[in-house]
């Protein structure tokens, strides 16, 4: 499992994707997602705007990722 690190809120799932290499482009995400390819929290994710927030993670492919928000550090 790896983890990314964002600086605002959240991050969108197409976005974190590409952010984590899981995806090559937003094309690529967009099409893996909407396939039902990825998991967020256990649960197949559909949308590609859905928002991660720190603690989510992220499956796909046997691998997984989870979200750290920098705002979450400082709360």
């Amino acid at each position: 499992m790896q983890d990314i690190t964002i600086s605002d809120e959240y991050i969108r799932l197409g976005q974190a994707l590409k952010l984590s290499g899981f995806a090559e482009s937003g094309v690529d995400a967009k099409v893996r997602i909407e396939n039902g390819d990825v998991t967020v929290n256990g649960e197949v994710e559909t949308r590609r705007g859905k928002k991660l927030r720190d603690g989510d993670v992220v499956a796909m492919d046997g691998n997984s990722f989870t979200v750290h928000s920098k705002l979450a550090d400082k709360a």
